[in-house]
C-alpha cells in the first residue's frame, strides 16, 4: 500500500517499526496512551448499573491486568494463538495491556487518525488482528471488520458508503485497495500487514445488507451466557470480520478474565478442529451449527477431548439430530446461543440451564424481549410472531443506535415500542423461544446472512442471465445454501447447462464475495411474479422445501 506501512513483529517482546513515505525507518513513539474513562457518574437502567463513559481497553483488559500483577488471575494465557505450521504465540494480560497502547499510539500519532475515525479492517485470523483491536477501542476509533473473503467490489463499497479514514489488510488485498484509492477521497490511510504484521479500531459491523453503527457496551451480557472464568481455555471458531468472532474470541472471553484460544487455520478444516481439540487443553468451544455438522461427517466419537466442558452453538439452527450426535459421540450437550449484529446474544441456553432440543433457550438480560403480531402487539405463548426487542420509554443498552446514513432502513426496523429482528419464533410457557426462520429473504448459509440482491446483481452481469431469483435451499451439512433460478437470455438457451451453471458460479465468486456463490443453479422458463411484476420469492421457497422434504 502506498501511504503508510507498519510493522509489528510477533516475538516474546513485540516492537513497533514504521516507515515513512520515504522509507526510512523510525522507532516507535515512546509514550503510551493511558486514560482510562471515569466511572464517578453512572446512570440506573433495570437493575444494572451503566457509567457514564466505558472503555473495553481500560476498564476490562487493564482490570486482569492488574489482578496478574497482584497474582490473583490463574497462570494461563490471555490471548492463544497456533497455526498448522507449528506455531505458538502466548500473550498475557499484562502484555496484552502494553502492546495495545503502542497500537493506539502507532495508529493516532504515527498514522494520524482521531477519536472517532472510521478505520476498515480485513485480516485473516492472525495474533495482532486482537492485539490492535484493543488498541483502536483505546484511541476510540470504529472499526469496520470484513472478511478476508470480500471482492474488490465489497471492498469498494464499504469504502464509499463509511467514508471511512483508514483501511488495513494483507498483501493479496493490497493492490485492489490501491486501485480503487483514487473513488475515495476519504481514505487517508492505508496500512498494510504482511504474514507477521497489522493494524486496527471500536466497532461498526457490516450486516450483508446495509452499515450500522453499534455499541459496544454492555459487555456483561455475553458473560452471563457462557460463564466462564479465569480458568478457562474458551475457542471461538468464527471467521473474523463477523460479530460472533468478536464477542466469542474477544470480549467474552476477556470480560471474565478467561485464555481466548485462536488457531490460525485459513478455512474451517473440521479435522484440524477435532485435532485441536484433543491436543489443547479447551474447555469451551462456541461455534455455527454447520461446523458442528461437519465434524459429525466424521468418527467424532474415536476422539477424546479430555478438557473440553462446554460446546455451543450460534449463528444458525442447530438441528436436533446433531444435537444428539454430537451428544452421543461425546457425552456433551450443545448449548445454542441466538443474536445479531444489532443485537450482541439476546437469547440462549446458558451454562447449567435446562436444554430443550430445537430451541434457543431464554432471553438474556437485559433485554425484553417478546414475540409481537403485525401491529406491535404482545403474543401469549404458542403463538408464531416476529421477534422485538422493547426499545421504549428506554433503548436498552447495546443494541446499535442506527444504520449508517440510512434513516429509512433505521426506521422500518421499528414498530412502535419495538426493534423488529426481522425473525419469527414462537414462546414456550416456560419462556424458551423457538426459531421458526427469516420474516425476509435473507439466506443464512453457514452463519454467513447473504443477501438474495447481491447474488442477483452479480448474475444480472453475466450475458447469459436474463433475469434471475435467489433464495434459500435446505442441506443437510450447511442447514442452508444459496440457489439461483435463471431465466436464459436466447443466444444461450442451447449452451450446455450444467458448463453453464459452473461458469455462473464463478461468475459470481469473481464478481463478489465466495461464500455468496449459488451452490445450486436450476434453469426455468420464467419466474412467479405478482401482477405488479415482483419476483415471488416465497412460491419459489416452497417450491424448494417441497421437492426437498
Amino acid at each position: 500500500l502506498s501511504q503508510v506501512v507498519v510493522f509489528l513483529y510477533v516475538c516474546p517482546v513485540c516492537h513497533f517499526l514504521w516507515y515513512n513515505t520515504s522509507g526510512s525507518l523510525h522507532p516507535r513513539p515512546r509514550n503510551l496512551l493511558t486514560h482510562p474513562f471515569s466511572r464517578t457518574e453512572t446512570t440506573q437502567w433495570g437493575d444494572y448499573e451503566i457509567p457514564k463513559e466505558f472503555n473495553f481497553a481500560s476498564d476490562v483488559l487493564d482490570h486482569w491486568a492488574h489482578m496478574e500483577k497482584e497474582g490473583k488471575r490463574d497462570p494461563l494465557p490471555a490471548l492463544w494463538w497456533v497455526n498448522n505450521k507449528g506455531d505458538e504465540v502466548k500473550w498475557n494480560f499484562r502484555e496484552l495491556s502494553d502492546l495495545t497502547r503502542q497500537a493506539a499510539n502507532v495508529l493516532m500519532e504515527t498514522c494520524g487518525l482521531q477519536q472517532g475515525d472510521y478505520l476498515i479492517l480485513i485480516l485473516p485470523r492472525i495474533p495482532e488482528l486482537w492485539l490492535l483491536t484493543v488498541g483502536c477501542i483505546r484511541a476510540g476509533l470504529v472499526i469496520l471488520p470484513g472478511t478476508p473473503q470480500l471482492t474488490a467490489k465489497d471492498i469498494l463499497y464499504r469504502l464509499q458508503i463509511s467514508k471511512a479514514k483508514g483501511i488495513a489488510t494483507t498483501e493479496t488485498l493490497a493492490p485492489l485497495v490501491d486501485s480503487m484509492a483514487s473513488d475515495c477521497p476519504h481514505l487517508k490511510v492505508k496500512l498494510l500487514v504482511s504474514e507477521q504484521n497489522q493494524h486496527l479500531t471500536a466497532k461498526c459491523f457490516f450486516s450483508l445488507i446495509s452499515l450500522f453503527k453499534y455499541k459496544f457496551l454492555y459487555f456483561g451480557v455475553s458473560r452471563q451466557v457462557l460463564k466462564l472464568t479465569s480458568s478457562d481455555v474458551s475457542w471461538c471458531v468464527s471467521d473474523p470480520g463477523w460479530i460472533l468472532s468478536v464477542v466469542g474470541a474477544m470480549i467474552e472471553p476477556w470480560t471474565s478474565g478467561s485464555c481466548s484460544f485462536i488457531h490460525g487455520m485459513p478455512q474451517h478444516d473440521p479435522m484440524t478442529i477435532l485435532q485441536t481439540l484433543s491436543r489443547f487443553p479447551i474447555t469451551s468451544m462456541l461455534t455455527s451449527a454447520s461446523v458442528y455438522r461437519m465434524l459429525l461427517q466424521l468418527n467424532v466419537s474415536s476422539y477424546k477431548f479430555p478438557t473440553l466442558k462446554n460446546c455451543v452453538s450460534a449463528g444458525e439452527v442447530l438441528l436436533p439430530q446433531d444435537f444428539e450426535k454430537w451428544k452421543q459421540a461425546t457425552g456433551l450437550a450443545i448449548n445454542e446461543l441466538y443474536g445479531q449484529s444489532e443485537t450482541g446474544i439476546t437469547c440462549a441456553v446458558s451454562r447449567g440451564m435446562k436444554v430443550k432440543k430445537g430451541s434457543m433457550g431464554k432471553v438474556v438480560p437485559p433485554f425484553d424481549m417478546q414475540i409481537i403480531d403485525e401491529e406491535g402487539n404482545i403474543l401469549p405463548p404458542g403463538k408464531e410472531g416476529e421477534m422485538a426487542i422493547r426499545i421504549k420509554p428506554t433503548r436498552p443498552i447495546g443494541l446499535f443506535t442506527s444504520y449508517l446514513n440510512d434513516p429509512e432502513k433505521t426506521s422500518l426496523s421499528e414498530r412502535g415500542d419495538f426493534y423488529i429482528t426481522g425473525d419469527r419464533a414462537m414462546l414456550d410457557e416456560e419462556g424458551y423461544i423457538w426459531y421458526l426462520g427469516r420474516s425476509d429473504d435473507i439466506i443464512n448459509a453457514s452463519g454467513y446472512r447473504i443477501g438474495p440482491s447481491e447474488v442477483e446483481n452479480a448474475l444480472a452481469e453475466h450475458p447469459a442471465v436474463a433475469e434471475s431469483a435467489v433464495i434459500a435451499s435446505p442441506d443437510p451439512i450447511r442447514g442452508e445454501v444459496v440457489k439461483a433460478f435463471v431465466v436464459l437470455t436466447p443466444e444461450f438457451m442451447t449452451h450446455d447447462h450444467n458448463q453453464l451453471a459452473q461458469e455462473l458460479q464463478r461468475h459470481v465468486k469473481e464478481t463478489t464475495a465466495p461464500y455468496k456463490y449459488p451452490r445450486k443453479v436450476e434453469f426455468v422458463p420464467d419466474l412467479p411474479k405478482t401482477v405488479t411484476g415482483k419476483i415471488m420469492r416465497s412460491s419459489l421457497r416452497k417450491i424448494e422445501r417441497g421437492f426437498n422434504q
